[in-house]
C-alpha cells in the first residue's frame, strides 16, 4: 500500500508545474484524475517533437500515474460535473491565470461551499496579488523575473537559463508539499482550505546565500560561471578528454585534494592554506590546478579523487545519466506499457520507503482514454449518460471506452 492510497486529486492543471505536482502525488499513491479540454487536451501534447506514436516524449515524461477525463469547462453540463467530482475529491489543483475560475463560475467560494473538506490548491506565475498578478508566468520569463538568468552563465556571456524547466518543477514540488502539509491540518480541523503557489515565489527563494549577499551587502551578486563565490576549488575543470566538477568546501578536503593530484606544494602555499585565503587568491589557485588537471584523463582523476574522498563528479551527458547504473540499480528508471506509445521509460520520483522505490506504476494516459470510467466512478454515470454527454461534445471519449 503506497502512503496516499484513498487521497483523490482533482487536476485540472497542465503543461509542467502543475502536472509534475500531480505526478508526485499519484506516485506516492493518490488517485489523480487528470480534466483536459475535450479538444486536444493538455497543451503539452503537442510539445515536440519528438512524439512516440503519436504522443509527446514532453507529455509522457511529466503524467504517469492519472487517469484522463475529457471535459469542455466552458460548458455549463461541463462544469456541473466539475462540482460533482469536486465534491468527492480531497484536493483540487488548478494552474489557471487568477480568475479563470472564477468566470468560469468554478470559483473557491463555490466549490469550498460544495465540499467543506476540499483543498484547493492553485499555482500562479506570479500570485494571486500584487501589481504582477495578471501577467501570464511562463518558466522562462520566471527564470529572468527571480534573478536566476542574472547569475547564471559566464561573466562575459548573455544570462543563461537552466537546463530544465526549473520554474515549473520547483513549484511543483513546492505544491505538493503544500498540499501534503493541508491534508495534515485537515485531519485536525475537519475542514479544508487554500494552498497558493507563485512561480516567482518558488524560484525567488532559491537564492538564499546570493539573496543574503545582497542583503549584506548591498550588490547584487554576478554571474561567475560554474565559479562558487565564496568556496574555492569549488567549481568545473577540464581533464584530458572532457570535464569533472571539484567541491573543496572545507579545508580538509583541500589537504587531501593537493595529495591525490600530487600538488602538495598548494597545500602549504600560505595564499591558499585557508578557505578564505583561496577564494582571495583564486586568481593565481585556479591555473594551478587547471595546468595539472589537464595532463590526464577524467577517469583518472575521479578514481584518484574518489578513493581519497574527496567530492568530485564526471560532467555526464543526459543519455549518460538515463543509462547509469547507479540509477538503474536502485530501481530509477522504469518502463511503462503504453498502448500508443509502446514502452515507455520515465525517471521515477526519489521517494523510498523502508529502502525500497514505490513500485506499480501506471503509463501516461491518452487524451480521454478513462472518461467514462471517471464519470461512473465519481459522478454515478452509466453508459448511456456518458454517451450522451458525448454526442453533445460536454466530453470526449476514447473508443470503447465507457462508463462500467
Amino acid at each position: 500500500m503506497k502512503p496516499l492510497e484513498g487521497i483523490r486529486i482533482l487536476d485540472l492543471s497542465r503543461v509542467v508545474s502543475g502536472p509534475f505536482c500531480t505526478m508526485l502525488l499519484g506516485d506516492l499513491g493518490a488517485e489523480v484524475i487528470k480534466i483536459e479540454e475535450p479538444r486536444a487536451g493538455d497543451d503539452s501534447r503537442a510539445f515536440g517533437p519528438p512524439f512516440v506514436g503519436g504522443e509527446s516524449a514532453y507529455f509522457l515524461s511529466v503524467n504517469r500515474n492519472k487517469q484522463s477525463c475529457c471535459i469542455d469547462l466552458k460548458s455549463e453540463e461541463g462544469r456541473a460535473l466539475i462540482v460533482q467530482m469536486a465534491e468527492q475529491a480531497d484536493v483540487l489543483v488548478e494552474n489557471f491565470r487568477p480568475g479563470t475560475l472564477e468566470r468560469l463560475g468554478l470559483g473557491r467560494a463555490m466549490l469550498r461551499a460544495a465540499n467543506p473538506r476540499l483543498i484547493l490548491c492553485s499555482i500562479t506565475g506570479f500570485g494571486r496579488t500584487g501589481p504582477d498578478a495578471d501577467r501570464p508566468g511562463y518558466d522562462l520569463v520566471i527564470q529572468g523575473e527571480c534573478g536566476f538568468m542574472d547569475i547564471t552563465g559566464f561573466p562575459d556571456g548573455p544570462p543563461t537559463k537552466a537546463g530544465t524547466s526549473i520554474a515549473d518543477l520547483v513549484t511543483g514540488l513546492y505544491a505538493s508539499q503544500g498540499i501534503l502539509a493541508a491534508v495534515i491540518e485537515r485531519q485536525r480541523s475537519g475542514m479544508g482550505g487554500t494552498v497558493d503557489l507563485s512561480m516567482l515565489d518558488c524560484m525567488a527563494s532559491l537564492l538564499t546565500f546570493n539573496a543574503g549577499i545582497y542583503f549584506a551587502t548591498g550588490s547584487s551578486p554576478e554571474r561567475r560561471g560554474n565559479v562558487h563565490p565564496t568556496i574555492a576549488p569549488y567549481e568545473t575543470f577540464r581533464a584530458a578528454d572532457g570535464w569533472l566538477n571539484v567541491g573543496v568546501a572545507n579545508d580538509k578536503f583541500w589537504k587531501l585534494f593537493c595529495d591525490a593530484v600530487d600538488l602538495p606544494g598548494l597545500a602549504q602555499d600560505a595564499r591558499f592554506r585557508a578557505a578564505p585565503d583561496r577564494v582571495a587568491h583564486r586568481a593565481a589557485l585556479v591555473p594551478e590546478i587547471e595546468a595539472r588537471l589537464r595532463g590526464e584523463p577524467r577517469a583518472h582523476w575521479l578514481e584518484r579523487l574518489v578513493r581519497a574522498g574527496v567530492p568530485c563528479g564526471a560532467i555526464r551527458s543526459v543519455g549518460e545519466v538515463c543509462e547509469a547504473a547507479q540509477l538503474t540499480q536502485r530501481g530509477m528508471v522504469v518502463t511503462l506499457p503504453h498502448a500508443s506509445a509502446g514502452p515507455v521509460q520515465n525517471i521515477l520520483s526519489p521517494f523510498r520507503f523502508d529502502d525500497r522505490p514505490l513500485a506499480c506504476h501506471s503509463a501516461p494516459p491518452r487524451h480521454g482514454e478513462h472518461t467514462g470510467q471517471a464519470l461512473s466512478q465519481w459522478c454515478g454515470l452509466d453508459a448511456a449518460a456518458v454517451a450522451g454527454l458525448a454526442e453533445r461534445r460536454v466530453v470526449r471519449i476514447l473508443d470503447g471506452d465507457a462508463a462500467p
